[in-house]
């Protein structure tokens, strides 16, 4: 559910540009969308993730530079600034610290699931830095390289899907490890 409503400001974007055809007007609607969702996190929980609070600082900045100097090329460099911040992020946990962020993060979400061994733990880490890479060059050559349009849904259904289907392969490899007795 939560998967879902992390969505929204993204849907809200979407819509927004189909209805109207203009990327000023979504990219608008997206910065009030996403300021809505932290807002509304914040009353709810009185927390918000820092990979939201990051997503909704560069959506707020790359969103207003793009309206105020009339590029939007500036805010189709969002998901890439904020994909390759992150795979610096994982990178980095692999030399700062005692365990990598998939360790903290699958540790917050599943404690006692996985029994893995520091190198592969190491590896999983790396096939995050590896997304993020890839996802945020991915972004850029479809912002670079084809329409507007072609730009909003890939953002919409590209990553999107891009990021599901990682997910799915890292749970199978995942799985894999679990059952294993280490």
């Amino acid at each position: 559910m939560q998967a879902l409503v992390d969505l929204l400001p993204l849907v809200a974007f979407a819509v927004a540009y189909w209805l109207t055809g203009e990327m000023h007007t979504a990219i608008l609607v997206i910065m009030v969308a996403i300021s809505l969702q932290v807002a509304v996190i914040w009353l709810v929980k009185r927390t918000v993730s820092r990979m939201l609070l990051t997503s909704a600082v560069l959506v707020v900045v790359l969103g207003g530079g793009s309206l105020l100097l009339n590029n939007d090329l500036i805010f189709k460099w969002k998901p890439t600034v904020l994909n390759w911040l992150f795979g610096a992020i994982f990178l980095g946990s692999r030399y700062i610290g005692d365990r990598t962020v998939a360790q903290r993060i699958l540790d917050s979400v599943a404690r006692d699931e996985f029994k893995l061994t520091p190198g592969d733990w190491h590896k999983l880490n790396l096939m995050w830095v590896a997304f993020f890479l890839v996802s945020g060059a991915a972004n850029i050559i479809v912002a670079y390289r084809f329409s507007e349009g072609v730009w909003v849904n890939f953002k919409l259904f590209g990553l999107t899907g891009m990021t599901l289907v990682f997910a799915l392969l890292q749970g199978l490899w995942l799985s894999s490890r679990a059952t294993e007795d280490k």
